[in-house]
């Protein structure tokens, strides 16, 4: 972390803190993000290495769910040439979407969309869906297995979602495990910085 500019470096993306004045500035402009998309979630780092060691086809369509600040789907643009969309509720978000892809060389479509309405055909359109800390309550459990499951049927090939290890997530997770055939599986990383929870990726075949 370097904190004279108020940044991090974090496998290969610069990502600004809170406190630098650009996230100061968006945010008197933007208003501050209302769904939990006001910060860099650690868990992020979870998604970054397991793609890291687990890559996505060179060019893949990634939809990265929930995106917040849309640093999974940002890396994926920077790593693997991935044409990047990212899907959030709260449109507040995105121009913190922006900047950071902006500032990584990269550029990132949003959509403004919940996971609910999310379609089948829509989904067709992706070959990975990837979602960091996005199962924080109870009630996104449903709509989040449903999502999974129609992307599968969709024809979408990795469905890949990191959480710190909470109870919602994990019951999505042992579901798809059952249902779908999901691999869950615990994981955890030490540099750049200490982050540990849980990786779920359901695929096809």
């Amino acid at each position: 972390m370097t904190s004279s500019n108020h940044s991090r470096r974090l496998f290969g993306l610069t990502v600004r803190q809170n406190a630098h004045p650009d996230m100061r500035k968006l945010r008197r402009e933007a208003g501050d993000p209302s769904l939990h998309g006001n910060k860099f979630w650690k868990s992020s780092c979870l998604t970054m290495d397991y793609l890291k060691r687990n890559p996505l086809k060179k060019g893949a369509r990634v939809l990265d769910l929930g995106c917040g600040w849309g640093l999974g789907g940002i890396f994926c643009a920077k790593h693997f040439g991935a044409r990047v969309t990212g899907l959030d509720a709260d449109p507040s978000v995105f121009p913190f979407v922006h900047y950071h892809a902006e500032l990584n060389g990269v550029a990132v479509d949003t959509w403004r969309c919940r996971y609910e309405k999310v379609r089948e055909s829509d989904l067709g359109e992706f070959d990975a869906l990837i979602g960091t800390d996005i199962c924080f309550w109870d009630q996104l459990e449903k709509p989040l297995y449903n999502l999974t499951r129609r992307a599968l049927s969709a024809g979408v090939g990795r469905v890949i979602l990191a959480d710190p290890g909470r109870t919602p997530f994990r019951r999505l997770a042992e579901r798809a495990e059952e249902k779908l055939g999901a691999d869950y599986r615990e994981w955890s990383v030490s540099r750049p910085m200490k982050a540990s929870g849980c990786i779920m990726e359901a695929s096809q075949g």
